[in-house]
């Protein structure tokens, strides 16, 4: 009885469906925006650190699957990098537990100027379905002034680049460096 159960489910198809391709017109539009932005506000491409302040992994899935094949967010000049001291966003997933809340802290005192702050995630924005919870601070605002907040449960790869664009356009522009009188 096992055996033939194994071998259907071994050499059969998959029960999941397939994943939604994202539209090509809106990628490509979204792509073209974010790069010329990115470059036009800091001359360079956008180095993101992803911090988990105590997420259940729904938001990390999904920046995975943004840093992924199918979106390629490196593509957009968007690359994630591995230490706060090269970074321009914090993109923070989950509610602040007690626990990452000196994480998060430091995490913000060595991240350089301009530093920007994203909470990502409805459990970023206010603790989510972990709100009241006894090692559930809050949201990230209680912690560090959040720059731009990205809805949902979890926000899709595609939610997350159009917040990222949006928080690249709506920095003011940055202004020249006055040079010293010789």
């Amino acid at each position: 009885m096992l055996w033939p159960r194994l071998g259907k489910r071994l050499f059969g198809r998959p029960v999941t469906d397939a994943a939604p391709a994202p539209p090509d017109a809106v990628v490509q539009a979204l792509a073209e925006r974010l790069e010329a932005t990115a470059r036009a506000r800091l001359g360079r491409s956008l180095a993101i650190r992803e911090v988990d302040a105590g997420s259940c992994n729904g938001c990390e899935l999904e920046v995975n699957a943004m840093a992924g094949v199918l979106y390629d967010m490196e593509r957009f000049g968007l690359r994630i990098v591995a230490s706060p001291r090269h970074a321009d966003v914090l993109l923070v997933t989950g509610p602040v537990t007690r626990n990452m809340r000196e994480a998060l802290e430091r995490t913000r005192a060595c991240t350089p100027e301009p530093c920007w702050i994203v909470a990502a995630g409805d459990c970023a924005v206010d603790g989510g379905v972990f709100k009241g919870s006894y090692g559930v601070d809050s949201g990230v605002a209680s912690v560090l002034p959040v720059d731009l907040v990205i809805p949902g449960c979890p926000p899709t790869p595609l939610a997350l680049l159009e917040g990222l664009l949006s928080l690249l356009e709506a920095q003011d522009a940055p202004k020249p460096r006055a040079t010293p009188a010789a």
